[in-house]
């Protein structure tokens, strides 16, 4: 057996992993980078990359047949699956080389493809090499969650890591799951021609702003997808021509099954007991800086057992190795991590959701809200659907609920305002060009003014005053 030492030995190579082994071999750590699957982990390989890439197609494929409004003659789609799969294939294999083993040995890392497992404290295994380092980074990522259903085990199903495999497309899609997976995926296949019925147990969107998820539900609703609300798959049975899933309401067949309930972290591989590594069912243990009880091991990402983001992962990369390689204090913040369904319309939030903000500041706090409806960019596109809702105390954003066009890149702003503690001031002193949906995020910042300047009786008369003044 092979015995390495290095400074840093990460293990997983997913987005946090990588971003780990990167940031620590280019400034001067011996990393040793270990990985049993794939390069690039699920982001690349299943999940962020594919997905959006199958959304694009999805979305051509539906402007073809909207546009009525702009006097353009509604066409039906013509939709090659075949050519839609080698599309998500080709974006895969174009972001592959920058996450791949060649990169980063030539960036001096050594990359291990086998699977790692602690066998004690300061060492772990993987393959026929036994690594001892200084600090050792958890990022394995996880795993879709297979829920207990009478009978799914007996039938074929699809997760997301083989729904972009389906060499054909779905007559009837069934999708056990309204979370942003199932959603995305659900509204995509409707656009390039399958029938799609979508079975939530609770409501859809659960974590989210229920009048920004009715949003979304409406428009795929509108486009052809069935979805049921409070209606849990209670039984899977196979068919002639696929699969029959007894749910309330009644049982609905399809010829493939998705299960997009959850995500789960998988950490039975890594002995983490014999490595002193305290973990449960969500994860590894791990304080404010993402140490375990290892002082030697940190957890990253979905292994850390938090919310389940590639660019959380990428946001934790960032605590360790200021940690591991200059001995500097960090700490993990929550409130500016923004997440995005990437539906259309899109959701997107950042902070406290309306709920979380009342229960948390009560009466101190303000909602200012602003609709698509009354953006003028927004009016020329006939995108108008949707809402900012913006979440103050004090004067500074706690939290912002945006569902819309675009969604994703305009909670970004409100990202960076709450990162570094901004004032609503900020945002709307920005000049936004016109006409662009930014500028929808300045006028509810402005919202917030209104009463103090326009509606405030002081300072109409002070106004008066200086007119009287002014020569």
């Amino acid at each position: 057996m092979e015995n390495l030492r290095c400074d840093v030995c990460v293990i997983g190579a997913g987005s946090g992993g990588l971003s780990v082994a990167y940031s620590a071999s280019q400034m001067g750590a011996k990393v040793v980078l270990v990985e049993g699957g794939e390069m690039g982990g699920d982001c690349l390989n299943y999940g962020c990359v594919p997905s959006k890439a199958l959304i694009a197609a999805a979305s051509h494929a539906h402007m073809l047949g909207t546009g009525g409004p702009f006097g353009v003659v509604p066409a039906t789609a013509k939709v090659d699956f075949a050519a839609v799969r080698a599309h998500v294939k080709n974006v895969i294999a174009s972001i592959a080389p920058v996450d791949s083993q060649e990169r980063y040995e030539a960036l001096g890392v050594r990359v291990i493809r086998a699977w790692a497992r602690f066998v004690s404290p300061t060492d772990v295994e993987a393959g026929e090499t036994r690594i001892t380092a200084r600090r050792f980074v958890i990022a394995t990522g996880s795993k879709p969650l297979i829920p207990p259903i009478p009978g799914l085990q007996d039938v074929p199903y699809l997760t997301n890591e083989t729904v972009f495999d389906l060499a054909e497309l779905p007559g009837h899609l069934v999708i056990i799951g309204g979370g942003p997976i199932g959603l995305e995926l659900a509204q995509a296949c409707r656009r390039i021609g399958a029938g799609v019925t979508v079975l939530e147990a609770g409501r859809v969107l659960p974590r989210e702003d229920p009048d920004a998820a009715l949003t979304v539900l409406d428009a795929l609703r509108a486009e052809g997808v069935t979805v049921r609300e409070t209606a849990p798959a209670e039984r899977v049975t196979a068919t002639g021509a696929g699969i029959c899933v007894d749910a309330p309401g009644g049982a609905v067949t399809g010829t493939h099954l998705l299960v997009a309930a959850g995500r789960e972290v998988d950490l039975s591989r890594l002995g983490l007991a014999d490595g002193g590594v305290a973990f449960d069912s969500r994860g590894v243990t791990v304080d404010s800086a993402m140490r375990s009880s290892n002082r030697r091991v940190y957890a990253i990402g979905d292994a850390a057992g938090g919310a389940q983001f590639t660019h959380l992962a990428n946001y934790h990369a960032g605590l360790v190795v200021r940690q591991m390689l200059f001995g500097l204090p960090a700490s993990l913040r929550a409130d500016h991590i923004p997440r995005v369904t990437y539906t259309e319309p899109e959701l997107a939030q950042v902070g406290l959701t309306e709920a979380e903000a009342r229960t948390e500041h009560g009466g101190r706090l303000e909602v200012l809200r602003f609709p698509y409806a009354e953006n003028d960019r927004a009016r020329a596109e006939r995108r108008t659907e949707g809402f900012i809702k913006v979440f103050a105390v004090r004067g500074r954003p706690v939290g912002v609920t945006i569902v819309g066009a675009q969604a994703g890149e305009l909670i970004q702003i409100w990202s960076l305002a709450m990162a570094n503690r901004l004032k609503l001031a900020a945002i709307a002193n920005m000049v936004a060009p016109y006409p662009t949906l930014g500028e929808i995020g300045k006028r509810a910042a402005g919202a917030y003014f209104v009463p103090r300047l326009f509606e405030n009786a002081k300072v109409k008369r002070i106004v008066r005053g200086v007119q009287r003044l002014l020569p």
